[in-house]
């Protein structure tokens, strides 16, 4: 202070709100040799002396940022204020600089080492190689399509890493984390999209879209934070510089909670006790706490990701994102370790698509709390799955599809089965990935064909399990399709196309979700039971099927032995399953072009025999009550010729719908 007295009334409140206090970033003097603030494309040119803070460095945000037709957009009224505060005086810059503890995980010390994995570079390559379909300006903006190729290629890649991994002595201590792995390839490769920091609608990402990986939603630009709930960018103008929320993630770690499914109540960032001998302290309102206080004067849109419990696997968790919210309110209060947390109430914005309410209207149906409109039975398999399998219709009046038998595997009549001899492996307890004694595992080419939470690696030609016949006992892992339903399955009318298969439970790519059951018969027994509507319940590889690239890419990785690169079967003979007298779920699955699920030849041996069964997996990750489907594909002659007196309408509606299957 010098001494002189202010000629009007001090205002206290611009006093207490003292930016540098406030912000995450130090606000540096101007010198030219380095300018405070650089908005940078994320591959350079970098002005001297700056360096990206990698992996998350993001080029300068524009307003037009929502350059697809999306349902998320929020109605004119909430959108307005917002709009309001973006002029082209105003700079975004990532807010991910500085906060060390949120960096996506690749500067903590663990981490770096997992960061480590060996990638596999051609001479004279360009980052350009390895980007195949990603374009300098789909990374910046993607779409639906080009989010669901980095979402396929990243998991792809990280299956394939957690198979390595399974097959490695687990006694060297290494946090095992096959997700850091698989992203930091990936984006050091530049598969990723949507790189700009925006507010509100993500290009290509929907509503109601699950993830198993906070990695996910980092590679897509939805949550470019790894471990902290608050994605924030600091906001920039001429006289004024804080941080604006962007997205949070709610995943129950402070007990964030509502009644109302609309509203959540959040608790702030920091303040916990995170390590041994740490005490807890008060919350501070900086970095993301902060910048949802000014998200709250800015009445700027937050998205939200609500974090639950893995049906599936309990130990882990599955993200939804529930769409665009507004923050309503904020105030400070006792937390359970006695220091002060703050608390905001976010309202989720209103003619938005349902994400978060769904899920909870099904645990209340999982719970017996609340009765579920056009339940017709609540097992349709009478006991003979393990999981019960309800048929409901909500949409007319018919009572159920016409009467089958149920069945929960393939049934091989004398004249169909194998004489060949097969020998199952030696394995007294279970077999082990990895192991060069096991005959089951060598004749998958040496690798287990999943990881060991279950889930298929890669589609391959033919895939051995261990049979009845093995000595190892039920619970090896290599016995996957015959451990019965793993996800609570509906039989459900369609509005245009019969009966159709869905689950209440979300599903993570590469999960088993059933087998298709029924009798095996002659493609000529089968086209003459197949006349009219009962060719829906024919299942036959003889058929043509379009191809699609699931499997990892052996040149992201130094693979050793990349037998997994080959997507195409090769069945021992044709197999034609007929489901129209006896049958499973399988039999109600329906087709689409676009599909989710995918077949898989599966062999095991039993008394000396071996038998091929056809395996559905999901292609993707599965949100609950989403229609399974699968691609029926196209019947050719025996002269090699198709058949189009025996195409179908095809409606599944998808942008890549070819007008008819069959």
């Amino acid at each position: 202070m010098d001494g002189t007295v202010p000629s009007a009334p001090l205002d206290k409140t611009k006093v207490l709100d003292v930016k540098p206090l406030r912000s995450l970033r130090p606000v540096l003097p101007s010198s030219p040799q380095a300018p405070p603030f650089v908005c940078a494309p994320p591959f350079g040119p970098f002005p001297p002396g700056f360096s990206p803070f990698y992996p998350f460095s993001t080029p300068e945000f524009t307003p037009d940022n929502n350059q697809n037709n999306n349902t998320q957009t929020p109605p004119t009224s909430f959108a307005t204020p917002i709009r309001s505060f973006r002029s082209p005086d105003v700079n975004f810059v990532d807010g991910s600089n500085g906060d060390l503890g949120s960096s996506d995980g690749f500067l903590d010390g663990k981490k770096r080492r997992a960061s480590s994995y060996k990638q596999k570079r051609p001479k004279n390559a360009q980052d350009s190689d390895f980007s195949v379909g990603i374009s300098s300006f789909e990374r910046d903006d993607g779409n639906r399509q080009v989010v669901n190729n980095v979402l396929m290629r990243f998991d792809a890649l990280r299956r394939r890493i957690s198979q390595i991994e399974d097959a490695k002595e687990t006694s060297t201590g290494l946090i095992r984390r096959a997700d850091l792995k698989a992203s930091n390839i990936l984006m050091s490769k530049g598969v990723r999209t949507n790189m700009r920091k925006r507010l509100g609608v993500v290009p290509g990402v929907e509503i109601g879209d699950i993830f198993f990986f906070r990695m996910e939603m980092c590679l897509i630009g939805l949550h470019s934070q790894s471990m902290a709930g608050i994605d924030y960018m600091i906001t920039r103008s001429d006289l004024d510089e804080e941080p604006v929320a962007v997205s949070i993630i709610s995943s129950g770690g402070y007990d964030d909670d509502a009644e109302d499914s609309d509203i959540l109540i959040y608790s702030g960032q920091g303040g916990n006790a995170n390590r041994k001998g740490e005490q807890a302290a008060d919350q501070k309102l900086e970095r993301g706490n902060l910048a949802l206080e000014r998200s709250l004067r800015r009445a700027s849109e937050v998205r939200v990701i609500r974090g639950m419990k893995d049906a599936i696997n309990q130990s882990s968790k599955v993200y939804v994102y529930d769409g665009l919210y507004m923050v309503q309110e904020s105030w400070t209060e006792k937390g359970k370790s006695g220091c002060n947390i703050f608390k905001y109430k976010l309202v989720r914005i209103p003619g938005q698509p349902g994400a978060f309410a769904l899920w909870k209207l099904i645990q209340r149906w999982k719970d017996g709390m609340s009765g579920r409109v056009g339940l017709i039975l609540p097992d349709l398999s009478s006991g003979a799955e393990a999981i019960p399998i309800a048929l409901i219709n909500d949409v007319d009046d018919e009572k159920g599809p016409a009467y089958f038998t149920y069945l929960t595997t393939v049934k091989y009549s004398k004249s169909f089965r194998l004489t060949q001899p097969s020998f199952g492996c030696n394995c007294y307890s279970a077999c082990g990935p990895g192991n060069p004694n096991c005959s089951c595992v060598q004749k998958n080419g040496g690798d287990f064909p999943y990881t060991a939470n279950g889930v298929l690696v890669s589609r391959k030609p033919l895939i051995y399990e261990c049979g009845p016949s093995c000595p190892c006992n039920r619970d090896c892992k290599n016995r996957v399709s015959q451990t019965g339903l793993k996800v609570r399955l509906d039989v459900f009318k369609t509005k245009d196309r019969g009966w159709g298969l869905r689950s209440l439970d979300p599903i993570r790519a590469g999960t088993f979700i059933c087998e298709y059951a029924g009798e095996v018969v002659d493609k000529f027994k089968a086209r003459q039971d197949g006349e009219g509507s009962n060719e829906d319940y024919v299942f036959d590889t003889t058929r043509t099927y379009d191809s699609f690239k699931w499997n990892y890419e052996p040149g992201l990785i130094e693979d050793d032995d990349p037998s997994d690169t080959t997507e195409e079967y090769d069945l021992p003979y044709p197999l034609v399953i007929s489901a129209k007298n006896v049958g499973n779920v399988a039999r109600f699955m329906n087709h689409s072009c676009s599909p989710n699920v995918f077949w898989q030849p599966i062999i095991f041996e039993n008394n000396n025999e071996s038998f091929v069964h056809v395996a559905f997996f999901a292609m993707r990750h599965v949100p609950p009550m989403t229609e399974l489907t699968y691609d029926y594909g196209i019947s050719k002659s025996d002269g090699g010729n198709y058949e189009p007196h025996r195409k179908k309408k095809c409606l599944c509606g998808t942008l890549k719908c070819r007008g008819y299957f069959g």
